[in-house]
């Protein structure tokens, strides 16, 4: 599929996301106004205070039974078998700590003067790969993985940028505000915002994509694996790399303890991103965000539901009581199905 028929499938899924950030219902401007007071007010605090605050929220989540608690620890039992089960709640708890700051944060990274915001990266690891040849655009990569937002922010203060992103029902100005405030060209999840992408890396700049959304299109995208489960996920870098010849980099911010700041992690993405078959494609896109994932493992967004959608025969991942056994128990059954499926001894939990 070329960048055409990404296009039409981009148009077809915008029909989701156009005119998301018009809350023009009364309802709607209440709960935005009330949301941006509580920004305010949350930026004021020192950024060590608020991570202090995360992590008693992410604390109250892993103490009673959830969707994000059950989600977390259902995704690291999948993705890290190997563990132990008691090994696996330490991380989904400590995991949950980090999603409480990741959210809390967000006011501070969006409304505190730029320069300092930036002035809390206090290493930059990998920078080699931030440099191309005069002209060569470069896709940059960011899962939501440690402070996706200060990812972003930096990499639009190293040159012209574009950023994919999908328009919100709620602060949807404020966001594109905020992400603009170092020059970034924000481009929807339309056709016209694929059409950016391409004509700037085109010209030479880079474009930030966030690569580990399900897709909601059949067309696109194909099952991969993502730590051996099957993933389903896009082919949009792939797309713009083979169109354009622009080199493919994986880029995030982790954060630092105590509120000290945060270090951004540049990566080469694996062999094979920007090959002409779909699934050794997708396989190299998921290969990269494991390694960004490996670096801090607690950083990840595990309440995502990354495997909601399902290869036929596969069971269904994020159904069922909230407990922590039933979690273990349906990681368990996902793992040892999918074993079967391709002939191979299912890994034994440790307990």
């Amino acid at each position: 599929m070329e960048v055409g028929a990404l296009t039409r499938q981009a148009k077809r899924d915008s029909n989701t996301v156009n005119g998301a950030g018009d809350a023009t219902r009364p309802g709607q401007v209440l709960k935005e106004r009330g949301l941006r007071v509580l920004m305010q007010l949350m930026a004021r605090l020192p950024l060590p205070l608020i991570h202090r605050l995360g992590s008693v929220v992410g604390w109250v989540v892993a103490r009673w039974p959830n969707r994000q608690r059950r989600n977390a620890l259902l995704n690291i039992a999948l993705c890290f078998p190997a563990l132990t089960a008691d090994a696996q709640r330490r991380l989904r708890d400590r995991n949950l700590g980090e999603f409480g700051k990741t959210y809390l944060e967000i006011a501070y990274l969006w409304l505190r003067p730029v320069d300092q915001v930036l002035s809390l990266v206090r290493e930059v690891r990998g920078a080699e790969w931030l440099t191309r040849q005069p002209g060569q655009g470069l896709i940059v990569l960011s899962p939501h993985h440690g402070a996706w937002e200060l990812a972003g922010l930096y990499l639009a203060a190293q040159g012209r940028t574009a950023i994919f992103y999908k328009p919100q029902r709620y602060l949807d100005d404020l966001i594109r505000e905020s992400r603009a405030r170092t020059g970034a060209d924000l481009a929807p999840i339309t056709a016209r915002g694929i059409r950016v992408l391409v004509e700037a890396l085109e010209r030479g700049d880079s474009v930030g994509i966030l690569p580990d959304q399900e897709p909601k299109a059949d067309k696109g995208a194909v099952f991969a694996p993502f730590f051996g489960i099957p993933a389903f996920s896009m082919l949009l870098v792939n797309r713009l790399a083979r169109r354009t010849g622009a080199p493919v980099i994986f880029l995030f911010a982790e954060r630092l303890v105590d509120g000290r700041g945060f270090i951004i992690h540049c990566l080469p993405a694996p062999e094979g991103i920007d090959s002409e078959d779909d699934s050794v494609a997708a396989a190299a896109l998921n290969r990269g965000i494991e390694h960004c994932v490996r670096v801090c493992p607690e950083q990840y967004l595990w309440p995502y539901k990354r495997f909601r959608r399902r290869p036929e025969g596969m069971p269904k991942v994020y159904s069922g009581p909230l407990d922590d056994g039933h979690a273990l128990e349906q990681a368990r059954r996902v793992r040892e199905t999918l074993a079967l499926d391709q002939g191979l001894a299912p890994v034994l939990d440790q307990t």
